[in-house]
């Protein structure tokens, strides 16, 4: 039963920091939604209506980050749009390992440690899931791109 329990808490441990590096992307739209969500509450909204409010802003905040990184060509924008989704998957990242870094170690500098590697790494993926796809594509008109090198023919092509 020992052995069982050891290989269920590895498995789960496992399947928890994937969760982590998954959905690292998604902490700024969680964050805006949760921040609408209590501020439409706060303000006499209701709790199904803070709900909706707060998911539907959510969802546009993830619409419009997707789109803004699909239409744009600029790669100073695509770096601003992956920090500001990366930055609060950093902070996520720093409180859930230190959350967790506080079962099994006992220093306060060790946790301090683990926690800003955890930090880095988290925020280091998350921008990483937004630039790796995010290529600067030169300026094409109607699909036709307009001065295209012809091949160099060499001599062994004319015979």
């Amino acid at each position: 039963m020992l052995a069982l329990g050891l290989v269920l808490n590895t498995l789960g441990i496992g399947l928890f920091c994937w969760a982590i590096f998954a959905l690292a992307v998604y902490a700024l739209p969680f964050f805006v939604a949760l921040s609408v969500g209590m501020l439409a509450f706060r303000d006499g909204v209701g709790v199904v209506g803070a709900l909706l409010i707060g998911i539907a802003s959510g969802a546009l905040t993830l619409a419009v980050g997707q789109v803004a990184v699909a239409v744009s060509r600029s790669l100073t924008l695509h770096v601003a749009i992956a920090t500001a989704f990366a930055v609060p998957a950093a902070i996520a990242g720093y409180h859930v390992v230190f959350a967790l870094s506080q079962i099994g170690v006992l220093s306060l500098a060790w946790r301090e440690a683990c926690a800003c590697v955890g930090a880095v790494s988290i925020g280091g993926t998350a921008w990483a899931r937004l630039t790796v796809f995010a290529e600067s594509r030169p300026l094409e008109s109607g699909g036709v791109v307009e001065n295209m090198p012809r091949p160099v023919l060499t001599a062994a092509t004319h015979e």
